[in-house]
């Protein structure tokens, strides 16, 4: 145990050190004019002066000088949301400065732009044959591939992932092992909404299914948490039979609210033969 603490210490006392150097580098990119200050004149060392920077974050100079000094003392979210916006941090830069302080770090408030990228739109349709999709946090589709709608079915009415699983019947009845991946997919999306408990966005989704299938209602207040990054999905394809992946959940790494699921049809179940089967009729006949 004591070892155990010494290490703890040890990575504390590292992490302090870090902040020191990432807040001092951060100020010292910044000018006066950066944030609506008068020049006044040389200065001996590039940027804001620490003094500057507590003013305009709203905090003692003391207590950001012990903090940029790297000294054990306790910091608040609301004290580091201000000087992240005072020293005018990225998204990236502001979740950092979180884990240097032993905080977890945020989500984003803002409104991002939800346009998907070339490259992200590349990686759906090279993963073809295969069945991939882009959801949000709130397990709304963003994109699929043409692999994807073929093997799954979706359609202009399915907008979201978790929805479809329980309002589609089409799609219920498709789904070889409902029953018992089901509350598996509920405890997943609580995961998820547990990351932001403020999140009006996983509310409404609750909120809208809690009224309209029973069988969540029932799962969702098992208060059952689980993750669903790995996973065996099994579909009965009206057109080639069973169909069975291997599914792979990954986060966006410059968007981390958003997440690919990766579909590779499982060895020894003939799925690969009857996907290629499937989408070389669709591509014959894509009507």
């Amino acid at each position: 145990m004591a070892l155990m603490t010494s290490e703890s210490r040890a990575v504390a006392r590292r992490r302090r050190e870090q902040l020191r150097d990432f807040l001092r580098t951060r100020r010292a990119r910044l000018t006066p004019e950066d944030v609506g200050m008068p020049a006044g004149g040389r200065r001996r060392t590039p940027g804001l002066r620490r003094e500057e920077v507590a003013a305009l974050a709203g905090v003692g100079v003391s207590w950001y000088t012990w903090l940029e000094q790297g000294r054990d003392i306790n910091v608040s979210v609301e004290v580091l949301d201000a000087i992240s916006g005072t020293l005018r941090l990225s998204d990236a830069e502001r979740a950092h400065m979180y884990v240097l302080a032993g905080l977890n770090p945020p989500r984003s408030g803002a409104v991002r732009d939800a346009t998907v990228t070339p490259e992200l739109r590349h990686l759906l349709d090279a993963w073809a044959p295969r069945p991939a999709l882009l959801r949000d946090p709130y397990w709304n589709l963003i994109a699929t591939n043409d692999a994807a709608q073929a093997v799954f079915g979706f359609d202009d009415s399915d907008h979201n992932c978790l929805i479809t699983f329980f309002t589609n019947a089409r799609y219920r009845a498709m789904h070889i092992h409902w029953a018992s991946v089901a509350p598996e997919v509920v405890a997943a999306f609580r995961a998820d909404a547990a990351h932001a408990p403020d999140d009006p966005g996983f509310d409404q989704v609750v909120e809208y299914l809690s009224a309209v299938s029973s069988d969540f209602a029932e799962m969702w207040a098992r208060h059952d948490v689980g993750a669903h990054t790995q996973a065996v999905k099994a579909v009965r394809h009206p057109e080639v039979g069973d169909l069975v992946f291997d599914k792979t959940t990954l986060s966006v790494a410059d968007r981390p609210d958003w997440h690919l699921e990766l579909h590779n049809p499982r060895p020894e179940t003939g799925t690969g033969d009857r996907l290629e089967r499937l989408l070389s009729v669709r591509l014959a006949d894509p009507t």
